[in-house]
């Protein structure tokens, strides 16, 4: 059976601080399966990759004052996830915000029974943490993003099949 990739906009988010915002996400069928992730998700309709960007952090992070930067990053993944095979195509752009304060109100159902809460990190946090991150080069990218600044053409990362 042939499954169709579904289109993802994610947000590298980044506050005054350079801390980047992540979500804390569990299989809905078993809770102790966690991880943390950027904000973002499905491309809805027509809209753009930088529209569903938007909009999903919004609904995810009630955070609507953002500065929308570059594509900084796209990768293939492909995941088991209550109860069914995810395969997407998922673009990162960059942004930033002074707006700390989060507000999860907007979450979806299925993101109610899948997301435990959102935090904001640094990137020796990232680097230093044990818990499972997506993409798992996070801690990484986000170092060099902050040293050199965005790539001047996306990076395609390995994809990451689960």
């Amino acid at each position: 059976m042939l499954t169709e990739t579904r289109r993802v906009a994610r947000i590298v988010l980044l506050d005054p601080d350079d801390r980047v915002l992540l979500l804390n996400g569990f299989e809905p069928r078993n809770p102790a399966t966690t991880w943390w992730f950027t904000p973002g998700g499905g491309l809805e309709g027509e809209e753009s990759r930088e529209e569903a960007a938007l909009r999903e952090l919004a609904e995810e992070t009630g955070i609507t004052d953002v500065a929308l930067g570059p594509v900084l990053w796209t990768r293939v993944c492909s995941f088991p996830f209550d109860g069914r095979r995810w395969d997407q195509d998922e673009w990162y752009f960059l942004a930033r915000t002074t707006q700390t304060a989060t507000d999860q109100r907007g979450l979806t159902e299925l993101e109610r029974r899948s997301v435990a809460g959102l935090r904001w990190w640094t990137s020796a946090e990232l680097s230093a943490t044990r818990e499972t991150v997506y993409p798992t080069r996070l801690a990484e990218l986000v170092r060099t993003l902050l040293d050199e600044g965005p790539p001047h053409v996306p990076l395609v990362l390995a994809p990451e099949i689960v």
